[in-house]
């Protein structure tokens, strides 16, 4: 339980902080994780630029909000108390409403009495608060109340992490989460906070890890947006595979949200590795979407992208809401996690991508690999049969596929693939 208690403590640290697209919160959350893993980088981005078809927004702070009561003098809800009553990128205003006035800018859950809601308005300029309907219900409906928001939107700039950590390869596996959601533990904290013991553990690996891990630490869509717009060639080139982690607090479950086709080597690798743990889980599919996946696997982009999560966004009824507290999330569920997620890196620096050095069907005669008179014969011919294995395994070998692809593809077992792999190395048939 080691890995979960510091997780943990983590995430306990970083709970109180108001997180968003943008703002001071933002900066303070990546301060506090760049003391647990020194290579993170924070970088900013101004306000405005245009990120394919989005644009940067503007910057938002909080400085104060609350509901007051003015006959009975009462604060209703205040910001201080939990940062989940102002709705994000609320606009400033300060101004006394009669309640049929202000009842249409509180928003409550009736299913869920007793939790706040978390709601934003991120490119329309609104105001309002969230409140429990409990709460809700006790507002005297004669009064006057003075709403008093004290917020910033101004021209600065988005606030992100990233840690590269060099492999052998400059083939990535690209870790993503985000950092933009206020006090919630499983859709907000966990992710962040298991990723950078993730990238720490990465980071003091005595052995030199094959594949370059990158992690990055952005606000949910704008950030990934942002990413992907930066140097989407490279990206596509060089990024093999995408974890996006959120949701891996909990011990409720395990959910795996598989690729768009659910057939890339994430998918596989992921799948046989719960199965063959005997882990429990549940599969979802591409329908079932939510979080950046939608940027990493979009049409043009296509990152094979996978989350392995507990209880899954939007499945649980805590989600967004106040109710997905330091309780929701315990030790036991992101100690799990947090060994699900190293050992499939693990598996992941095993495997091997290899790619032909030539175009067509190489001349396997002038190398001795294939027999230089072809008579035709019904007799099996062990020399052609191989020679035809060596052939197969060049025709899959496009740099997607791994070993264990090749040899599922051909029939053939992995032992006898990775033998034909090495053959066909010291021959110089496929790169180094």
């Amino acid at each position: 339980m080691k890995s979960g208690k510091k997780i943990y403590q983590l995430i306990k640290d970083l709970w109180p902080i108001n997180r968003s697209l943008t703002g001071n919160g933002n900066r303070e959350t990546l301060s506090k994780l760049k003391k647990i893993n020194p290579k993170l980088i924070k970088y900013e981005v101004p306000s405005g630029k245009k990120v394919f078809d989005w644009k940067i927004p503007l910057e938002w702070n909080v400085k104060k909000a609350f509901l007051k009561d003015i006959y009975t003098k009462k604060i209703i809800l205040d910001f201080t108390d939990n940062n989940l009553h102002l709705m994000g990128y609320s606009i400033p205003i300060s101004k006394v409403f009669h309640f049929d006035e202000i009842k249409k800018r509180l928003n409550f859950l009736k299913n869920q009495p007793n939790a706040i809601p978390y709601t934003t308005s991120y490119y329309k300029k609104d105001w309002g608060f969230n409140i429990s309907y409990n709460k809700f219900k006790k507002l005297n409906k004669k009064s006057r109340y003075l709403v008093h928001i004290d917020t910033e939107l101004k021209k600065g700039s988005m606030s992100f992490g990233e840690i590269l950590i060099k492999g052998r390869s400059k083939k990535e596996i690209l870790i993503s989460t985000y950092i933009c959601h206020p006090s919630m533990a499983n859709n907000e904290l966990s992710g962040p906070a298991l990723s950078i013991y993730l990238s720490k553990w990465l980071s003091l690996r005595k052995k030199r890890n094959n594949y370059t891990y990158r992690f990055l630490y952005i606000p949910e869509t704008i950030g990934s947006i942002n990413f992907l717009s930066s140097k989407i060639n490279k990206i596509k080139e060089n990024v093999k595979g995408v974890i996006n982690l959120t949701c891996v607090g909990d011990n409720r479950a395990t959910c795996v949200l598989p690729s768009k086709y659910g057939n890339t080597f994430l998918d596989k690798l992921v799948l046989k590795y719960l199965k063959k743990k005997k882990i429990k889980f549940k599969k979802y599919n591409w329908k079932d979407r939510g979080s950046d996946e939608r940027q990493y696997m979009s049409a043009l982009v296509n990152l094979p992208t996978i989350s392995i999560m507990s209880s899954k966004y939007h499945t649980y009824k805590e989600y967004h809401t106040s109710q997905d507290d330091l309780k929701f999330v315990n030790i036991k569920g992101l100690d799990k996690n947090f060994k699900i997620h190293k050992e499939i890196i693990e598996l992941i620096e095993k495997l091997k991508f290899p790619k032909t050095s030539i175009y067509c069907e190489p001349n396997l005669g002038k190398r001795q690999l294939y027999p230089t008179k072809s008579i035709f014969s019904r007799i099996k011919d062990n020399s052609k049969k191989k020679s035809k294995d060596l052939l197969s395994f060049l025709s899959f070998s496009d740099g997607n596929n791994s070993l264990e692809d090749i040899s599922e593809y051909n029939n053939h077992s992995l032992n006898y693939t990775k033998k034909i792999h090495k053959l066909l190395k010291r021959n110089n048939l496929i790169e180094k």
